[in-house]
């Protein structure tokens, strides 16, 4: 039970980004949102370790894991961009914000989302990736709002995105480059406001590497693996 706790913390952490997000601190949500990324990174190997589904049948904890997710990658991403200026004025606003939204919950219901071969099925809904580079790189409204439209339409397009913590291919390899991505994500917070142009770019090498991989895996067939798991939450 206690792992699951752990994973339901995470609405906890949506709840205190959703008041950093109006209280005007983008900076103190986006650290909230890191604690987050690390527990959604790791509950799901606790999980499978200590081997809950079997010793706690009645209680989905992928359905937890779910709910989780979409309110820290979904929803609270959303709100601050909303909150913070970094969307257009007016309707158009409005509409792009909804985006992601209803892409998301689209998404999120689609019994293939996570795919047995563990991959997910269409842009994995990373809305807290993209507000993190919205708010350090302070991307204009529209550059935004064109971001936005483009990746909830790559929800509905058939890629196989790598799952850095399960996908078997190159899995050394992502878990390596997510955990570099994870501490270059801190140190631009720790120089905000001024970050570093070198380091954000450096940081996008990750974001293009995993892009370029999931296509490749996709286009060459080479996504199925061996020997499939049980999927759990992750």
């Amino acid at each position: 039970m206690a792992v699951h706790v752990y994973t339901a913390s995470g609405t906890v952490l949506a709840f205190l980004m959703v008041i950093a997000a109006f209280e005007g601190d983008a900076i103190r949500a986006l650290w909230i949102s890191l604690a987050a990324l690390v527990i959604d990174g790791t509950d799901g190997m606790l999980a499978r370790r200590l081997r809950v589904k079997e010793t706690i049948p009645s209680f989905d904890g992928a359905r937890l894991d779910d709910i989780v997710d979409y309110i820290t990658y979904a929803f609270v991403p959303v709100v601050l961009l909303w909150t913070g200026g970094y969307l257009p004025d007016g309707t158009l606003g409005g509409v792009l914000a909804a985006l992601p939204l209803m892409a998301s919950a689209y998404q999120f219901c689609r019994v293939d989302a996570k795919t047995d071969d563990h991959f997910f099925l269409g842009f994995p809904s990373y809305w807290n990736v993209v507000a993190f580079y919205v708010i350090i790189a302070s991307l204009s409204p529209a550059t935004t709002g064109i971001i936005l439209a483009v990746c909830s339409a790559l929800v509905f397009v058939p890629i196989k995105y790598i799952y850095p913590s399960r996908t078997r291919a190159f899995r050394r390899t992502n878990l390596a480059a997510t955990a570099a991505w994870l501490v270059a994500y801190a140190v631009l917070l720790t120089q905000m406001p001024d970050p570093s142009m070198l380091l954000i770019w450096l940081s996008l090498l990750y974001i293009a590497y995993y892009l370029v991989s999931s296509v490749y895996l996709t286009l060459t067939g080479k996504t199925a693996s061996p020997q499939a798991e049980p999927v759990e939450a992750a």
